[in-house]
Formats: C-alpha cells, sequence, structure tokens
C-alpha cells in the first residue's frame, strides 16, 4: 500500500475538490516519495515537503497542502473521488433534493434548508451545513442545511464499511470511510446550491459544523472544500481534533482516552489504509495537526470539553495548538480558535463559549472586525511543546491563491 502512495498521490491530488491547486500548478509541485518507512515520534513539520524541502513561500504551501491532502486520504481517510459526471438539483419548498451520477447508477438525497425570513437570490443570506443537525446557536439571519450524514456514509459499527448513498455510487469497496464519503457529499451540496441562487443562500459565507463524532465529519469536510468560509467542529475529541500521537502518550500515562487502536475497531468512520498504523502511530505520515493546517487561511473556530478524558483534552489542545502554526505562518494567526470548557453534558452548547463563537460568525459571515484571538483550556494541564515539536514556525512569504 505504501509502496504506490506517489502513484496514489499524482491520482488523488489532482481531482479532489479539496486541492487548492489546478493540475497544471500541482504538477509543477514537488513530488512524494513513498514513505514506507516513515517514523516519527513527534508531531511532523507541516512546512517540510515529503521529501525534504522546505516551505519558505505561500506558493509553496498551496503544493504543501496538496500533499497534505493526498497523503491524509492516502494513510488514513480513504480517496474522496471527483464530483460526478453529472450532479442535477431541485428546490421544493425548503427541501433540495440533489441527485449525482456517473452515468449509473445515480444517487438522491435531500437536505433540509431552514432559511430566515427575506433571503432571496437578490439577497443572500449565510448559511451553516448542519451534520445531523445543530448543536451550536445560530445568529439571526443564518441559514441551517441539515445533512443526513450517516444516510450517505452509514457510521454504526464495523458492519457499517460501504454502507450508504456514498457507496451505492462509488462501491462497497470504495477506499473512502465514512468521513470522507460526508466530506464528498458536502461538496455536493455546495454544488447544488451553487446550481439554485434561488435557494436565497450567499455561497460566499458557507460553514459547517457538527457534534463528537459528526463533528470529526465536520472538521475533514472543511479541510477538503476551500469553499466553506468557517468551519466549527465540536466536541470532535480524537480521531478529530485530537493528534494520534498525544492521545497514545495519554493512554500511555493513564488516562483512559480514545485511541487510533480502539477507533478502529469501533466504527468506519476511516478507510482500511489506517488499520495499518493503528497499533503503531509513529509510522503514520500524517496527524491531526494537518486538519486545521488544510483549512488555513480560513476560518476555524474548535469547541471542545474537558470533562470527559474519553475525548483526549490535552491532547485536542496539543495538537489544534500545533495545527494553529499554519494560520500563524500564513499572517492570519486570529482565523483560528479553540476553546474546551468543562461540562458533563455532551453536545451541548456552554454558555460560556458564546462570545467567542459569536465573535467568529460575526468576522467571517458579517465581515465585523473582532476579536478572534481566543486559544484557550480549564483543564488545567500544560501542553510541552517542546516535547512534540522539533521544529519552528516560519514567515512566509507570497502570496497564497486558494483554486478549486
Amino acid at each position: 500500500m505504501k509502496a504506490s502512495l506517489a502513484i496514489a498521490l499524482s491520482a488523488a491530488a489532482a481531482v479532489t475538490v479539496a486541492t487548492p491547486l489546478s493540475a497544471a500548478k500541482r504538477a509543477a509541485c514537488p513530488a512524494t516519495p513513498s514513505t514506507a518507512n516513515f517514523s516519527d515520534t513527534k508531531l511532523t513539520n507541516p512546512f517540510v515537503f515529503a521529501d525534504g524541502t522546505s516551505v519558505t513561500t505561500k506558493e509553496d504551501w498551496a503544493c504543501r497542502a496538496a500533499e497534505l491532502s493526498a497523503l491524509l486520504q492516502d494513510n488514513e481517510l480513504g480517496v474522496i473521488p471527483p464530483p460526478p459526471t453529472s450532479l442535477t438539483s431541485a428546490l421544493s419548498g425548503n427541501k433540495l433534493t440533489i441527485t449525482a451520477s456517473n452515468g449509473a447508477p445515480s444517487i438522491s438525497f435531500t437536505v433540509t434548508l431552514n432559511m430566515p425570513a427575506g433571503a432571496t437570490a437578490t439577497s443572500p443570506v449565510p448559511a451553516v451545513i448542519a451534520f445531523g443537525g445543530l448543536s451550536i446557536p445560530l445568529p439571526a439571519g443564518v441559514a441551517s442545511i441539515i445533512f443526513d450524514n450517516s444516510g450517505f456514509g452509514e457510521q454504526n459499527d464495523q458492519s457499517s464499511r460501504g454502507v450508504g448513498l456514498f457507496f451505492d455510487l462509488f462501491g462497497s469497496d470504495a477506499s473512502a470511510g465514512a468521513m470522507s464519503a460526508w466530506a464528498w457529499g458536502v461538496s455536493r451540496i455546495i454544488d447544488a446550491l451553487e446550481q439554485t441562487p434561488e435557494s436565497g443562500v450567499d455561497l460566499s459565507r458557507l460553514g459547517v459544523t457538527g457534534c463528537s463524532r459528526n463533528g470529526k465529519g465536520a472538521l475533514v469536510a472543511g479541510a477538503f472544500d476551500p469553499r466553506l468560509a468557517l468551519v466549527i467542529p465540536q466536541e470532535s475529541g480524537s480521531g478529530g481534533a485530537g493528534c494520534w500521537r498525544i492521545s497514545d502518550a495519554m493512554f500511555a500515562d493513564g488516562v483512559v482516552t480514545q485511541t487510533a487502536s480502539e477507533i478502529v475497531q469501533e466504527n468506519v468512520w476511516f478507510g482500511l489504509a489506517f488499520n495499518a498504523f493503528a497499533n503503531n502511530v509513529t509510522a503514520l505520515p500524517v496527524d491531526h495537526h494537518f486538519l486545521p493546517a488544510l483549512v488555513a487561511p480560513r476560518g476555524l473556530f474548535v469547541i471542545e470539553n474537558t470533562f470527559f478524558d474519553w475525548l483526549g483534552p490535552l491532547s485536542t489542545f496539543g495538537c489544534m495548538s500545533t495545527g494553529q502554526t499554519a494560520f500563524t505562518a500564513l499572517g492570519v494567526t486570529d482565523n483560528m480558535g479553540y476553546k474546551a470548557v468543562n461540562h458533563s453534558d455532551h453536545c451541548a452548547f456552554p454558555a460560556a463559549i458564546q462570545p467567542q463563537l459569536t465573535a467568529f460568525f460575526d468576522k467571517f459571515f458579517f465581515g465585523q472586525d473582532t476579536d478572534t484571538s481566543v486559544f484557550s483550556t480549564d483543564g488545567g494541564f500544560i501542553f510541552d511543546k517542546d516535547e512534540w515539536i522539533t521544529w519552528e514556525t516560519p514567515t512566509l512569504s507570497g502570496s497564497l491563491v486558494q483554486e478549486i
């Protein structure tokens, strides 16, 4: 599997919606060698290509982001396919029905649009795509789009592998795990919205959110479609905002937290290729500080909960602290925030986080100059950067242009 990484990279990077470069520009980027002998006990440097070349400019970063995208797909998530050859949409009331096909077979699914009064094609409003339903409050004037992600890629247990609408289209043996399937589905929702301006949704002000397992999915979807201006994963924990390496260290220290070896037995969120790393994450050429790096420079507000050790509070804080370095390198540190608050009701929204959530909405949906510099936890622990980070964050020169 790993020996074919260079081939998988060229295929995935050329067609994946998330790739921030056109195929022609991607071809000019450094080639990624096989990572068959990869090993890193630390959090791998996002500012060095797999071939050892340093990232020094924002143009370099666009190439590195395409590489990170491919590495995540090849080794952990499974490949996110290109858009379908045919996609049509039909709006009836507040229901948007989307039909996608690659000839045959085809699939259809419906999302619910909850629109504020007055939203029209000439006066569109921002909208948040919510995995499974909303668990955070939305400001007045913001629409919600409810996505049945479990119907798109089932997530009951191991028996869910290859089950759902995505797999009806691409085959039950597709390499994608459920989260890759969901990310593909979110991109199709955005495609359909582009076809239906009468929905009243402003495509320049789109967000995505979800909680717990759906928070994992929201973070992945946000990393893999640059059309999402604001990404808000809530209590995604291990397998989401947490880093595999830190979670393993927590478990070794006696903290009962979710690890890679447990998660691959629990459900099918990840591709089968990830199973090879579950008991040896130091051989994994990626970790989840790469996910916020792929969101950068767009808006990202990570909400976590220190009450549950299972969610890996130290892991998520340390992982996202490390991921924020990509925002810093691009000169937009405050575009990413993190706040973890202790409360016993999983997926409830704590009032203590409301000011920061409002600030992110106001900045990325309403163009206001707000303070989004939050990065805090009430967990009472310290993330030892010297233990996990052996590299410096560069200041990247030049300009970054994201393309779809």
